[in-house]
This record gives structure tokens, C-alpha cells and sequence, in this order.
């Protein structure tokens, strides 16, 4: 069995790769890896510390209420969990919701589940969210909707340009973007060679909301109106929001 790799290692690593991406001999492929496993390496120290204070992977604390992956979106009454601050919970949710069975009555996400791996990351996520949801408990998820740009191609010059203004505006990709394509290629892997931004590592519509948490065992799943007493106006335009009941 190989062991774990110690927190003076990660350090020793983070102070590596930092060197090699100030080298500007540098290549542009090594950058990019770089940068993904700085950031993953940022995420792990922040779970091994929570790790190390909550052993069996289950906190003492029993809220009724989650938040999964809010970062600055804090909503009222709820205990946000993440993988980088700010949050009430640092922890890596790819591993798992440090949860106890049946003790959550209500969970939101949004703009989250495009940021983790399919399938394991997804489906193990979609199978813990119901695990740690009280029978009757309810899962609002809300991603970019992919069905909403690919219902417009091959071309939509209205709503290329509020896409747009709407969400790339403040971005340095807009000498980029010169098709509808290039649009939908941002919904579905939003800037991965920006260190700045998370990328999309899966894209979603309603169906395959609809099967994800179906199959992790949920009993319905239907479309969520929005409530922007939860939800980030900001996000409302483009996206598919689901929820999903035990």
C-alpha cells in the first residue's frame, strides 16, 4: 500500500511547480498541467486539514439546510460547504459529503456539478447528496444549460451577443470567440487555459440532470422555478435548474 503523501512533500511540490511556471523556458502544455495541479494541490491541504480534524469523514454538526460549492454566494440559514474558502466547511466533495445519513433536509448547488469529473466525481456526488438527505429531502441543482446554446446552432447573432455581454464581457477571450461554436465550446470547457476560472469538465440539460440523480437513486426529479432568495441572479439566463426529492 503506498503512503499518503506528507504536507512538507506538497509543499516542497507547490514550491516546484511555482519555480517551473515563472521559468519562462517553460512550455505552454507543461504551463497548463502546472496550474491544474497547483490549484488541485491548494484543494487538497485545505481538505487535509479538515481531514485531520474529522477523521471518519462525518462532522459532529447536523445541518438542515447545505449549500455545496457557493464560494462568494452565501445564502442565509445555510452551511456551505467547499473546496477553497470561503466556506463553512473546507472539503473536497470529489471525496465524499461529510455528512451523516439522513440528516440533511435541504441541499442547493449551482454552477457547481460542471466544475467536477464524469462520471466518478458526478455520479459519487449525486449518490452522496442522497445519502446524507433525509427521506423526502430535496436537491436543487442549477449548471449552464447546454440544450440552450445547441438549440440555436449553427448560428444565433442576437444571442451570441448578449451571451456575450452576459457572461464574457469582463474576459480577455473575445478576440476568441469568432463563431457560435466557439460559444458553445465555452459552455462546455469554459476557459481551461485561464488560470483565473474553474473549468467545465461535463455539460448538462435537463435529461441528464434527470438521469444522473435518478439513477443515484433519487425518486423524482422536475424543473425548479427559480427563487432568487437561494439562487444567484446572475445565473438565472442560460441555465437548467432541477430538484430532485428522496
Amino acid at each position: 500500500m503506498t503512503a499518503p503523501i506528507s504536507a512538507p512533500s506538497l509543499d516542497l511540490l507547490a514550491e516546484q511547480i511555482a519555480t517551473l511556471l515563472a521559468d519562462p523556458s517553460t512550455s505552454h502544455g507543461l504551463a497548463r498541467t502546472l496550474r491544474a495541479t497547483a490549484k488541485e494541490i491548494d484543494i487538497s491541504r485545505y481538505h487535509r486539514a479538515s481531514s485531520r480534524a474529522w477523521p471518519n469523514g462525518r462532522v459532529d454538526i447536523a445541518p438542515e439546510k447545505v449549500q455545496i460549492g457557493g464560494g462568494a454566494h452565501r445564502i442565509d440559514g445555510f452551511y456551505n460547504i467547499d473546496a477553497v474558502p470561503p466556506a463553512d466547511l473546507l472539503w473536497d466533495v470529489r471525496e465524499g459529503i461529510p455528512l451523516r445519513d439522513d440528516s440533511v433536509r435541504f441541499m442547493f448547488s449551482e454552477h457547481f456539478l460542471e466544475h467536477i469529473d464524469y462520471p466518478r466525481s458526478a455520479k459519487h456526488y449525486a449518490r452522496e447528496a442522497h445519502r446524507v438527505l433525509a427521506p423526502g429531502g430535496q436537491l436543487v441543482t442549477g449548471v449552464p444549460d447546454a440544450a440552450f446554446v445547441l438549440r440555436h446552432y449553427p448560428d444565433n447573432p442576437v444571442l451570441s451577443e448578449e451571451m456575450v455581454e452576459r457572461w464574457y464581457a469582463k474576459r480577455d477571450c473575445l478576440d476568441d470567440i469568432n463563431t457560435f461554436l466557439d460559444l458553445i465550446n465555452y459552455v462546455f470547457r469554459d476557459q481551461d487555459d485561464d488560470p483565473t476560472y474553474t473549468p467545465h469538465l461535463w455539460a448538462y440539460d435537463h435529461d441528464k440532470l434527470a438521469h444522473l440523480f435518478m439513477e443515484a437513486g433519487f425518486r423524482t426529479v422536475e424543473p425548479w422555478d427559480f427563487d432568487a432568495t437561494l439562487a444567484n441572479p446572475k445565473r438565472q439566463w442560460g441555465s437548467v435548474y432541477v430538484i430532485a426529492t428522496k
